[in-house]
């Protein structure tokens, strides 16, 4: 059996996590993403790692034998940024992309300096296509 995934689901409370982020406005955005990725997935927030909230989770297992267990959507109110863990690379996320505002992405990551620069709906529609697109990959 391979290393233990660093990333798991923590017992920390999430209310915990977020009244010890700085500054506080960073904690704020992040009981907004909250109330939003609760409100799209219809799942409890759960602290994985020491900053990641996720929601839902899926078992993944590699062709190496590595396999573990991770959220299906997730976000973490970092100090530079917001960073959002989403499946992009579903069909039509192009669109919504450009629709959203001022953002940058990296692989499965969608970066946002503060979310005054961008449009909460759009945002909704990235987090529910992404989530479907987990459902759909890992049904488990």
């Amino acid at each position: 059996m391979g290393k233990a995934n660093k990333t798991q689901a923590e017992t920390k409370g999430v209310s915990t996590f977020l009244a010890e982020v700085e500054p506080a406005a960073r904690a704020e955005e992040g009981q907004v993403l909250v109330d939003l990725f609760t409100r799209v997935t219809g799942q409890p927030p759960v602290l994985w790692g020491p900053s990641i909230i996720g929601f839902g989770s899926y078992h993944y297992r590699y062709e190496s034998g590595r396999e573990g267990d991770a959220p299906r959507v997730a976000f973490s109110p970092r100090k530079a940024k917001l960073v959002c863990y989403l499946k992009l690379e579903s069909v039509g996320a192009e669109a919504i992309l450009a629709r959203l505002g001022k953002h940058s992405t990296g692989k499965g990551c969608l970066y946002i300096n503060k979310l005054s620069d961008i449009d909460l709906g759009v945002l909704e529609e990235l987090v529910t296509d992404s989530y479907r697109a987990m459902a759909k990959a890992y049904p488990n």
